[in-house]
Protein backbone atom coordinates (compact mmCIF):
# COMPACT_ATOMS: atom_id res chain seq x y z
CA UNK A 1 0.00 0.00 0.00
CA UNK A 2 2.89 2.37 0.68
CA UNK A 3 4.21 1.75 -2.84
CA UNK A 4 0.82 2.72 -4.30
CA UNK A 5 0.81 5.97 -2.36
CA UNK A 6 4.27 6.83 -3.69
CA UNK A 7 3.00 6.45 -7.27
CA UNK A 8 0.01 8.68 -6.62
CA UNK A 9 2.16 11.46 -5.30
CA UNK A 10 1.71 14.66 -7.38
CA UNK A 11 5.26 15.88 -7.02
CA UNK A 12 8.35 14.16 -8.17
CA UNK A 13 11.74 15.15 -6.82
CA UNK A 14 13.47 14.16 -10.05
CA UNK A 15 11.97 17.00 -12.20
CA UNK A 16 11.07 16.79 -15.88
CA UNK A 17 12.80 14.64 -18.44
CA UNK A 18 14.31 16.00 -21.65
CA UNK A 19 11.52 14.38 -23.67
CA UNK A 20 8.86 16.13 -21.60
CA UNK A 21 10.60 19.49 -22.04
CA UNK A 22 10.83 18.98 -25.82
CA UNK A 23 7.14 18.12 -26.06
CA UNK A 24 6.27 21.24 -24.05
CA UNK A 25 8.47 23.39 -26.32
CA UNK A 26 6.78 22.00 -29.44
CA UNK A 27 3.33 22.81 -28.04
CA UNK A 28 4.41 26.34 -27.07
CA UNK A 29 6.04 26.87 -30.50
CA UNK A 30 2.85 25.91 -32.31
CA UNK A 31 0.92 28.46 -30.26
CA UNK A 32 3.51 31.19 -30.88
CA UNK A 33 3.54 30.50 -34.63
CA UNK A 34 -0.22 30.98 -34.69
CA UNK A 35 0.16 34.33 -32.94
CA UNK A 36 3.04 35.38 -35.21
CA UNK A 37 0.79 35.19 -38.27
CA UNK A 38 -1.72 37.55 -36.62
CA UNK A 39 0.78 40.35 -35.88
CA UNK A 40 1.23 41.54 -39.51
CA UNK A 41 -2.52 41.39 -40.12
CA UNK A 42 -3.27 43.46 -37.04
CA UNK A 43 -0.52 45.94 -37.95
CA UNK A 44 -2.04 46.30 -41.41
CA UNK A 45 -5.46 46.93 -39.88
CA UNK A 46 -4.07 49.62 -37.61
CA UNK A 47 -2.25 51.31 -40.51
CA UNK A 48 -5.29 51.18 -42.78
CA UNK A 49 -7.45 52.66 -40.03
CA UNK A 50 -4.91 55.45 -39.64
CA UNK A 51 -4.97 56.16 -43.39
CA UNK A 52 -8.78 56.19 -43.49
CA UNK A 53 -8.91 58.58 -40.53
CA UNK A 54 -6.35 60.86 -42.18
CA UNK A 55 -8.28 60.83 -45.47
CA UNK A 56 -11.49 61.72 -43.63
CA UNK A 57 -9.66 64.56 -41.85
CA UNK A 58 -8.32 65.93 -45.15
CA UNK A 59 -11.78 65.75 -46.74
CA UNK A 60 -13.42 67.50 -43.78
CA UNK A 61 -10.68 70.15 -43.78
CA UNK A 62 -11.31 70.98 -47.44
CA UNK A 63 -15.08 70.89 -46.91
CA UNK A 64 -14.74 73.55 -44.20
CA UNK A 65 -12.62 75.68 -46.55
CA UNK A 66 -15.17 75.36 -49.35
CA UNK A 67 -17.99 76.26 -46.95
CA UNK A 68 -16.29 79.58 -46.19
CA UNK A 69 -15.57 80.42 -49.85
CA UNK A 70 -17.07 83.71 -50.99
CA UNK A 71 -19.82 83.57 -53.60
CA UNK A 72 -19.76 86.94 -55.32
CA UNK A 73 -22.20 86.19 -58.11
CA UNK A 74 -24.23 83.35 -59.47
CA UNK A 75 -22.41 81.19 -60.80
CA UNK A 76 -19.15 82.37 -59.19
CA UNK A 77 -18.04 78.95 -57.99
CA UNK A 78 -19.45 76.63 -60.63
CA UNK A 79 -15.97 75.59 -61.72
CA UNK A 80 -14.49 75.51 -58.24
CA UNK A 81 -11.96 72.71 -58.20
CA UNK A 82 -12.57 71.56 -61.76
CA UNK A 83 -9.28 70.70 -63.39
CA UNK A 84 -8.55 69.50 -66.90
CA UNK A 85 -9.98 66.16 -65.74
CA UNK A 86 -13.47 67.23 -64.71
CA UNK A 87 -14.41 63.91 -63.13
CA UNK A 88 -13.39 62.47 -59.81
CA UNK A 89 -11.07 59.51 -59.89
CA UNK A 90 -12.43 56.04 -59.29
CA UNK A 91 -16.03 55.04 -59.92
CA UNK A 92 -17.60 58.41 -59.16
CA UNK A 93 -19.74 60.26 -61.70
CA UNK A 94 -18.24 63.17 -63.65
CA UNK A 95 -19.23 66.76 -63.08
CA UNK A 96 -22.41 67.55 -65.00
CA UNK A 97 -22.16 71.34 -65.02
CA UNK A 98 -21.64 72.61 -68.58
CA UNK A 99 -21.68 76.40 -68.05
CA UNK A 100 -18.71 78.73 -68.01
CA UNK A 101 -16.68 79.74 -64.98
CA UNK A 102 -17.00 83.24 -63.60
CA UNK A 103 -13.59 84.77 -64.46
CA UNK A 104 -11.40 86.62 -62.00
CA UNK A 105 -10.30 90.20 -62.83
CA UNK A 106 -7.28 88.79 -64.69
CA UNK A 107 -9.55 86.60 -66.83
CA UNK A 108 -8.50 83.29 -65.24
CA UNK A 109 -11.16 80.84 -64.05
CA UNK A 110 -12.09 81.17 -60.38
CA UNK A 111 -10.65 77.81 -59.39
CA UNK A 112 -9.84 78.29 -55.72
CA UNK A 113 -9.25 74.64 -54.85
CA UNK A 114 -7.35 72.79 -57.60
CA UNK A 115 -6.76 69.05 -57.52
CA UNK A 116 -3.97 68.12 -55.14
CA UNK A 117 -1.83 65.09 -55.92
CA UNK A 118 1.56 63.66 -54.92
CA UNK A 119 3.01 64.92 -58.21
CA UNK A 120 1.65 68.45 -57.65
CA UNK A 121 3.55 71.61 -56.75
CA UNK A 122 3.51 72.60 -53.08
CA UNK A 123 4.96 76.03 -53.91
CA UNK A 124 2.24 76.95 -56.44
CA UNK A 125 -0.44 79.46 -55.58
CA UNK A 126 -2.79 77.80 -54.73
CA UNK A 127 -0.76 74.65 -54.01
CA UNK A 128 -1.47 71.56 -56.10
CA UNK A 129 0.13 69.14 -53.63
CA UNK A 130 -0.63 68.37 -50.03
CA UNK A 131 2.02 69.24 -47.43
CA UNK A 132 4.00 66.67 -45.48
CA UNK A 133 3.02 64.20 -44.05
CA UNK A 134 0.08 63.93 -46.45
CA UNK A 135 1.99 63.71 -49.73
CA UNK A 136 0.67 60.22 -50.55
CA UNK A 137 -2.95 61.45 -50.63
CA UNK A 138 -4.86 62.92 -53.58
CA UNK A 139 -7.64 65.44 -52.88
CA UNK A 140 -10.25 66.63 -55.38
CA UNK A 141 -13.10 69.11 -55.09
CA UNK A 142 -16.06 69.20 -57.47
CA UNK A 143 -18.96 71.64 -57.39
CA UNK A 144 -22.04 70.87 -59.46
CA UNK A 145 -25.23 72.81 -60.05
CA UNK A 146 -28.08 71.00 -58.34
CA UNK A 147 -30.48 69.14 -60.56
CA UNK A 148 -33.36 66.91 -59.57
CA UNK A 149 -31.19 63.84 -60.20
CA UNK A 150 -28.28 65.10 -58.06
CA UNK A 151 -29.92 66.94 -55.17
CA UNK A 152 -33.62 66.21 -55.46
CA UNK A 153 -34.35 69.81 -56.43
CA UNK A 154 -33.37 71.92 -59.43
CA UNK A 155 -32.11 75.30 -58.23
CA UNK A 156 -29.32 77.44 -59.69
CA UNK A 157 -28.44 78.86 -56.26
CA UNK A 158 -27.79 75.44 -54.73
CA UNK A 159 -24.62 73.45 -55.38
CA UNK A 160 -23.57 69.89 -54.63
CA UNK A 161 -20.00 69.95 -53.31
CA UNK A 162 -18.12 66.65 -53.50
CA UNK A 163 -14.72 66.16 -51.92
CA UNK A 164 -12.81 62.96 -52.55
CA UNK A 165 -9.54 61.94 -50.91
CA UNK A 166 -7.76 58.92 -52.39
CA UNK A 167 -4.87 56.89 -50.97
CA UNK A 168 -3.19 53.55 -51.60
CA UNK A 169 -3.10 51.33 -48.51
CA UNK A 170 0.09 49.60 -47.48
CA UNK A 171 0.66 46.06 -48.73
CA UNK A 172 2.16 43.39 -46.50
CA UNK A 173 5.12 41.33 -47.64
CA UNK A 174 3.96 37.90 -48.68
CA UNK A 175 0.39 39.07 -49.12
CA UNK A 176 -1.43 39.56 -52.38
CA UNK A 177 -0.30 42.92 -53.78
CA UNK A 178 -3.51 44.53 -54.97
CA UNK A 179 -2.44 48.20 -54.80
CA UNK A 180 -6.05 49.24 -55.32
CA UNK A 181 -6.56 52.83 -54.19
CA UNK A 182 -9.24 53.53 -51.62
CA UNK A 183 -11.28 56.72 -51.40
CA UNK A 184 -13.19 58.73 -48.86
CA UNK A 185 -15.93 60.89 -50.36
CA UNK A 186 -17.88 63.65 -48.61
CA UNK A 187 -20.89 65.38 -50.17
CA UNK A 188 -22.58 68.56 -49.03
CA UNK A 189 -25.37 70.66 -50.48
CA UNK A 190 -24.60 74.39 -50.24
CA UNK A 191 -26.89 77.32 -50.87
CA UNK A 192 -25.68 80.69 -52.05
CA UNK A 193 -25.38 83.16 -49.16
Amino acid sequence: MAATLDRLRLTDDRGMTVAEILVALVIISIGLLGLASIVPISSYGIQEGNQISTAAFLAEQRLEQVKTAVWTANPAVDCLGVSSNASLGGNFPPTTYTGTCHPTPGGAPSTSFPDESPSGNQGASPPTALANPYVQYTRQVRVQTCTVALCGVADTTIRLVTIQVTFTPLQGIGGVAVNAPQSIQLNMIMAQR
